[in-house]
């Protein structure tokens, strides 16, 4: 297959760790942004998106690629951007050489499988090539890791990545913002992706920004 250099691309892979929300909402975000969006779905991941969301994906990437414009579709989504799913042995996509990936990439959900082998430089498949070439080639790397606890060799993962240039943002949802619905909670995490990569978005209000303060309460 042949690719089209475009001045805004970006690397998302969706692995097995909870949070298959995030991802669709991340996706449909970059695409409605004008993205060219390389997408790697592992096997782990598909089977989360089928579980939390539903959502039914293909092993086959063009297969995949025809169902999730569908759903976008269901749900009346605009979607300027071009999506490419590729498969895990995909070596001559841009993302797995530095003199073609983007330099931009994300990982969400990210499990802590995932975590290690990006860690550890293990380029087993397209998905962890393409973050290890992020890296090297001093790109934005983004890992949103669902996991709870974290134990020691998770967090030494985490510290060894953030040493080398990676940004590690655990989905963790902050409450501020007064959420009325899980959307509203999906939203906070991915707004927070967005803002890291210069993305402009409107999915929730700026701290400080319409909010009321809160009245004194007497002890």
């Amino acid at each position: 297959m042949s690719y089209k250099k475009c001045a805004n691309s970006i690397s998302l892979a969706w692995t097995g760790a909870s949070g298959a929300p995030y991802g669709l909402k991340l996706l449909s975000c970059l695409l409605a942004a004008d993205y060219q969006v390389f997408l790697m779905i592992s096997s782990a991941a598909r089977v989360v998106l089928a579980t939390e969301h539903d959502v039914k994906l293909s092993a086959n990437p063009e297969k995949a690629r025809e169902q999730l414009l569908e759903y976008f579709d269901s749900q009346a989504l605009s979607l300027s951007g071009e999506l490419h799913v590729l498969g895990k042995d995909e070596w001559f996509s841009p993302p797995a050489s530095g003199s073609a990936a983007p330099k931009q990439m994300v990982v969400c959900p990210c499990s802590t499988g995932t975590l290690a082998a990006i860690a550890t430089g293990m380029s087993n498949n397209l998905l962890e090539r393409a973050a290890d070439v992020v890296l090297k080639e001093r790109g934005q790397l983004i890992l949103v890791p669902r996991e709870t606890p974290f134990s020691a060799i998770h967090l030494e993962h985490m510290l060894s990545l953030t040493r080398n240039g990676a940004t590690i943002m655990p989905a963790a949802p902050g409450f501020y913002h007064n959420p009325k619905s899980v959307e509203d909670l999906v939203n906070f995490m991915v707004s927070r992706i967005l803002d890291h990569l210069g993305i402009e978005h409107e999915l929730t209000s700026r701290w400080g920004y319409g909010q009321s303060q809160p009245q004194d309460i007497d002890n």
